[in-house]
């Protein structure tokens, strides 16, 4: 019964993704951090995010059909584990770009601040 429902309700992508159940959040995407552009991992970021959109949906026609509730969170924890993909993601990128190009820069007062944020990132991204 497992499989099938998350067969029918995620991503075929997502099936084998959801062995982690650590929540995350995206609370480091805010407006008021220092505006960076997503790099190489920007198409691969929005695929993933569509597809969390998609298994969102899923999540509410389940609870719609008045689903068995452990097939419901079942479902939740896979896109928890999906969403922990995307931070990655995005982390990896400020990582690669963002931090590197301070860096480069030999501009200290910016290393401070990326640094600074970086750890910041992290400690949201724990929990």
């Amino acid at each position: 019964m497992l499989g099938l429902c998350i067969n029918l309700y995620t991503p075929l992508g997502y099936i084998f993704n959801s062995l982690s159940l650590m929540p995350y959040s995206l609370d480091f995407l805010s407006a008021n951090m220092r505006k960076e552009t997503m790099h190489e991992n920007r198409e691969a970021t929005l695929k993933r995010l569509k597809r969390l959109e998609g298994q969102v949906r899923g999540i509410a026609r389940m609870v719609e059909e008045d689903r068995y509730c452990v097939d419901v969170l079942t479902q939740i924890a896979a896109v928890r584990a999906a969403l922990k993909g995307v931070e990655k993601l995005v982390i990896d990128n400020h990582a690669s770009h963002c931090i590197e190009d301070a860096l480069a820069s030999g501009d200290r007062e910016d290393q401070r601040a990326k640094f600074t944020e970086l750890l910041e990132l992290l400690d949201k991204a724990r929990g």
